[in-house]
């Protein structure tokens, strides 16, 4: 959000505000504001938000150190969309036109993807001597979660914390990330933009994997996808095997198994999505760590789908194996999905589901970067800003991960 979005926002007031926005302004070196906002619902329509007099100077807001305004959330613009689309349909207009017009806005949207991967594909290749080359891809998706939405947020605050000027670019293993052999980034897809057009889950799931599909066609990059919520798990692992033409292993680090056959009747929640990539047959072995919030159905699908689940209470005895997994051999590779829920509280408050007694950050960590096998994509989802802390902790805990994971995918010719 910048400054003109904070203007707008102050003086655009909606029906239904549905959702509190807390801003905190941050300076930059430069001194440029940097507005970070932390969404939850609000009973409340209203509500303060306390600035340094230079900017509500500098906004032509008010003189007061304190001011209210109303904004709307992404997910209340989406709805809007889709019910002046239902309005249209109502009114007869032919339902062939408003399908041509949802399908020219997802060939746009793929058309962006594929382009920039193509660029960034080329750009690798002429550098040479890359034989992979991690890709970022956003996937701004929070309406299949069973809670809170905010992972929908997610992406920029990721990248910004990637390249926050408080640590180096440089990874524990003296991985380069300025290198871009070793890591680029292809952008968003406009989720919301889609969704606002009336695109059925059905549709964006799609969406969502010829996305991934059009990163791997650039060989040597490989995808790294910033979550949005766990449901985006499905169409990448998804389009990751019918890419490489079988199933891979998939390492799954999680507080909950994510493995309900529906969800409180949404095949595609964000807590079924290992159901469907099990259904799929996109993957051989799943193996489920970090585990302590698991009910009957999780476990029956588990013994179902014959999940390995690791339970944080046997996490001391499963420790010793866990940190020093081989995956991966005669399919196609490993895939990595990370949920910033499987650590502990202490060190990720910013998630929406909130479970004590996790794994610490460095376990994690012994587990990746001991993890033997040709990892060829992974996924980091359910960080929440909205419930991060003012100074961006979570933000910078997922940005850890994802700056490991980058290195573990990347590889150099010696």
């Amino acid at each position: 959000m910048d400054l003109r979005d904070l203007r707008a926002a102050t003086t655009h007031w909606s029906a239904k505000p549905p959702t509190l926005i807390l801003l905190f302004l941050s300076v930059t070196p430069n001194n440029f504001p940097l507005i970070h906002s932390h969404r939850q619902p609000a009973p409340a329509a209203s509500f303060h938000v306390r600035f340094p007099c230079f900017l509500l100077a500098h906004l032509k807001l008010s003189n007061s150190f304190f001011f209210k305004f109303k904004v709307m959330s992404s997910s209340g613009i989406v709805r809007r969309g889709i019910h002046y689309l239902q309005k249209l349909k109502a009114a007869n207009i032919p339902s062939d036109l408003i399908e041509q017009g949802q399908n020219r806005v997802i060939d746009a949207s793929l058309t962006l993807i594929g382009e920039r991967a193509k660029l960034k594909g080329q750009l690798v290749r002429a550098l040479g001597g890359a034989l992979a080359s991690t890709t970022l891809l956003g996937v701004p998706l929070g309406h299949n979660s069973s809670f809170l939405q905010g992972p929908a947020f997610a992406p920029p605050r990721i990248r910004e914390a990637i390249w926050c000027g408080s640590t180096n670019s440089t990874t524990e293993e003296g991985k380069e990330l300025n290198d871009p052999r070793v890591l680029t980034d292809v952008g968003d897809v406009p989720v919301q933009e889609i969704r606002d057009c009336g695109v059925d889950d059905d549709r964006l799931m799609k969406v969502i994997s010829e996305s991934v599909k059009l990163v791997m066609e650039e060989d040597p990059l490989r995808p790294l996808v910033l979550g949005g919520d766990h449901s985006i798990s499905f169409p990448v692992v998804r389009a990751v095997s019918e890419k490489l033409g079988g199933p891979v292993d998939i390492l799954h680090l999680d507080a909950h198994p994510d493995i309900y056959d529906a969800f409180e009747g949404n095949k595609y929640s964000h807590a079924s999505s290992f159901a469907r990539i099990m259904e799929g047959g996109y993957a051989r072995r799943l193996l489920q760590v970090g585990i302590r919030s698991i009910n009957i159905e999780g476990r029956e699908q588990g013994k179902r789908f014959g999940v390995e689940q690791y339970e944080m209470r046997t996490f001391s005895r499963d420790r010793h194996f866990l940190e020093n997994l081989k995956l991966g051999e005669g399919v196609k590779g490993v895939y990595i999905s990370v949920d910033v829920d499987c650590l502990d509280p202490a060190f990720a408050p910013g998630v929406s589901h909130i479970e004590p007694g996790g794994l610490s950050f460095r376990d994690v960590l012994n587990i990746l970067h001991n993890l033997q096998g040709n990892l060829v994509g992974a996924d980091v989802v359910e960080f929440n800003p909205q419930r991060d802390t003012v100074d961006g902790m979570t933000a910078m805990v997922t940005a850890k991960l994802v700056r490991e994971l980058t290195a573990k995918m990347s590889k150099l010719s010696s």
